[in-house]
């Protein structure tokens, strides 16, 4: 069941990488106002209320708080180094560093233990995730800042993982969920602060009436639904199964990644393209083999 969960969760993750480049690239250039769209709403997590979400006890607080802002500012993070790369490269090479990270911080603070088999499956998903972040582009060769911050967002999402791992296991799941992504929303009226994110409001006063920003808006609500839907997969199965596990799968998304993007590219590149150099397409496509290969050492 958890796997099944994660698989779904991370499909509609890769959708939501590639709306997210695509917003950031066409209509929303400045990844502060892009974060502020993307943790504001999380407040709205807390209409599930009537569903028997519990009042947390004592320092369990500070880790939904802490869980919720790290996760944030994570998202800030992956933004800004998306917009200094190609998302199929950002993406996978930020899973990575989610991956160890989660794995070390787990195992240290939660006291994980995974099989060997596992263990190998996580290390082949490592190493085909930075097969898959090779980049050759007209902008960049190679390792470049966009890498620097996704590293950044990385640590910051694994975390948050942990963090929530941690209140799952003293809670119902919709409990620790909902405080978790709730106290995401801080970060949103902490972006607040930058004038250009307060300017987002009078322009969007002033056109108001223009059909491109109400495109925008929709494209934008979308894909924070999608993302949404994504995150609760994600985060079940990582409360029912090894939360190790569960973002190691991630690997599957950057596959699905680049296969999309790879597909807008061949077919229809007014909408969505980027640069592929054969030996970048041979090596993205070792890393693909290697990711079904590490995925499955998770059910043998």
């Amino acid at each position: 069941m958890w796997f099944i969960a994660a698989f779904t969760g991370y499909f509609l993750l890769a959708t939501v990488v590639i709306l997210d480049k695509f917003i950031l690239t066409k209509s929303v250039s400045k990844p502060i106002v892009y974060t502020f769209y993307s943790t504001i709403f999380m407040f709205g997590a807390l209409l599930a209320w009537p569903l028997g979400v519990e009042f947390l006890r004592g320092i369990d607080w500070i880790w939904a708080i802490f869980s919720g802002i790290t996760f944030g500012f994570g998202l800030w993070a992956l933004f800004i180094a998306m917009r200094k790369g190609e998302a199929s490269h950002i993406s996978p090479f930020n899973g990575a560093i989610v991956t160890i990270a989660t794995y070390s911080l787990s195992s240290y603070f939660l006291g994980e233990k995974l099989s060997q088999l596992q263990i190998v499956g996580i290390a082949v998903l490592v190493f085909a995730s930075l097969l898959l972040s090779f980049e050759k582009s007209r902008k960049n060769d190679g390792f470049h800042i966009g890498f620097v911050w996704a590293a950044v967002s990385g640590f910051l999402f694994a975390i948050s993982h942990v963090s929530a791992k941690y209140l799952y296991e003293l809670y119902p799941f919709i409990t620790g969920f909902v405080w978790t992504r709730a106290f995401v929303g801080l970060v949103g009226l902490f972006t607040l602060m930058y004038p250009s994110v307060r300017r987002t409001f009078k322009k969007r006063q002033q056109n108001a009436k223009k059909e491109k920003k109400k495109h925008t808006a929709l494209l934008v609500i979308s894909n924070k639904i999608l993302g949404v839907l994504a995150v609760v997969l994600i985060q079940y199965s990582a409360s029912v199964g090894s939360v190790s596990l569960a973002v190691a799968l991630s690997g599957l998304q950057f596959v699905l990644v680049f296969i999309i993007i790879y597909m807008f590219t061949l077919f229809a590149p007014k909408l969505f393209k980027e640069y592929f150099t054969k030996r970048e397409f041979v090596v993205e496509m070792i890393a693909i083999i290697l990711v079904v290969f590490g995925s499955a050492l998770f059910v043998i």
